[in-house]
């Protein structure tokens, strides 16, 4: 890296997401803020000069790029840089309701970034009764969306606080089984220097078998989340799910928190998929997962470091326990997969080709999914902004290349949010997708405890019928 006040050249991972960008599905990671009480403007620029702008310099850097292609883009000094060009206020339309605020973030969502000043920008977003949404847009070549998590913690007002115990509340909660680890498990963590791809072939036939999965897997069913995109967008999200009820489903039926989210995200979908007339296919989707070490800062360069994981929703499963037993055995063979760093190596490898060529390999590649999913673990407490204390936090996680729709989990101050980004003409009515959602979480709950109804089997063993 060339020093912080001059240019450096973006790592090729970070360049392949710069190039990902395209008008039918913009590479931009959406976060938004709820609060209940208003949020001084000028608090707020103060916050994010200091804790933002000064601590992580790619964001008043410019994204520069060769006309003819011939060098890496590089980050440098934006000479012209103020605050107040990348923070916008807007009035939330009347009448001001939830409905009205989906409509609004839809709308800012699908507006690309500007590409002659940092590639970020946040809205202000005025709501009835003096409360506010800040909704924070990013590009992905800047930052990966777990960090993102990170960083926007550190604006708040107990970020130092947070900062000192970070690392350890999230592996305490990964080891409890709140959240799948987002490194990875195992060894495989170790390659977080992202290797090319044939010396991950040559340290173990694991990594063979896993670069075969990601290049030579068909492309996914065609169902109704599949097609022609378009530029339109619409949000979704669920209301705030209580975590420990989630916990205790998870408990009762042998599974992790994630694994009961996933099941509910899958029933959902099959719901959608009937009602639209269609076959509850099984559909296959991309995870995912952190390669970043969890007990380090944040390096001020910020940037990309996971890998992608294939993981196939039982949407034809019919039954819910089998649903989400089939789930738990799944996402068990993931933790022990090599998948992410090989894919972190293939994604390094690409950023290195021309963008005519990268554009090609991400089509071929993201025909093989439907959807997106990812999962964000947030602060386990209340954290302020300015003072206000922040309500619940939306997250809506860019899709690539023909992928229409991508499914974020954000947990909070012991409560979780579902968002749902989707292509309105293939899904006109994602709210209607996170109403099956809540409804699924409710029909799990209603479930016998698994050690009763199967006391001869393990947990996370399928019990056909």
């Amino acid at each position: 890296m060339a020093k912080e006040n001059g240019s450096c050249r973006l790592p090729s991972a970070d360049v392949a997401f710069l190039h990902m960008d395209r008008p039918t599905n913009l590479m931009v990671i959406n976060f938004a803020m709820l609060f209940d009480q208003p949020l001084e403007a000028q608090a707020l620029h103060a916050a994010l000069r200091t804790r933002l702008i000064e601590r992580y310099p790619r964001f008043r850097m410019l994204v520069q790029e060769s006309r003819l292609g011939l060098r890496r883009p590089s980050f440098a000094e934006d000479p012209n840089f103020e605050l107040d060009r990348h923070v916008h206020t807007r009035a939330l339309p009347s009448p001001g309701d939830e409905e009205a605020l989906r409509s609004l973030v839809s709308k800012l969502v699908t507006a690309p970034l500007d590409h002659s000043r940092p590639l970020w920008e946040m809205y202000l977003i005025e709501r009835p009764g003096g409360g506010h949404a800040l909704l924070v847009r990013v590009h992905h070549c800047i930052i990966d969306g777990i960090a993102l998590a990170r960083v926007i913690v550190s604006l708040t007002d107990e970020a130092r606080e947070y900062e000192d115990s970070a690392a350890a509340q999230l592996a305490a909660r990964v080891r409890a089984g709140e959240h799948d680890s987002p490194r990875g498990t195992g060894d495989s963590t170790e390659l977080i220097g992202a290797p090319r791809v044939r010396e991950l072939i040559k340290r173990a036939p694991a990594g063979a078998r896993a670069l075969a999965k990601l290049l030579l897997t068909p492309a996914d069913a065609r169902t109704a989340l599949r097609g022609k995109l378009g530029v339109s967008r619409g949000v979704a999200w669920t209301g705030q799910l209580d975590l420990a009820r989630v916990k205790a489903i998870a408990r009762a039926q042998g599974a992790t928190v994630n694994d009961v989210l996933l099941a509910a995200v899958s029933g959902a979908l099959r719901r959608y998929l009937l009602d639209r007339g269609g076959e509850p296919r099984a559909i296959r989707t991309l995870v995912p997962v952190n390669l970043r070490p969890l007990d380090k800062p944040l390096p001020r360069e910020l940037g990309n470091r996971f890998g992608l994981v294939f993981l196939t929703l039982p949407v034809d499963v019919a039954e819910r326990r089998e649903r989400l037993q089939e789930l738990t055995r799944r996402m068990s063979a993931i933790k022990r997969s090599p998948e992410g760093p090989v894919s972190y190596a293939i994604l390094k490898t690409i950023g290195l080709t021309p963008p005519q060529v990268e554009r090609r390999i991400v089509d071929i590649f993201t025909t093989k999914v439907s959807a997106m999913m990812t999962n964000v673990p947030g602060p386990s407490e209340v954290v302020h902004l300015t003072g206000s204390p922040l309500r619940a936090v939306q997250v809506w996680a860019p899709m690539s290349g023909s992928v229409g729709m991508s499914v974020s989990i954000f947990s909070y101050r012991g409560e979780v949010t579902i968002g749902l980004l989707a292509d309105t003409g293939l899904v006109p009515d994602p709210q209607a997708i996170v109403g099956h959602v809540e409804r699924e979480l409710e029909q799990l709950a209603a479930l016998e405890p698994f050690a009763k109804t199967h006391s001869s089997a393990q947990p996370g063993e399928i019990v056909r019928r």
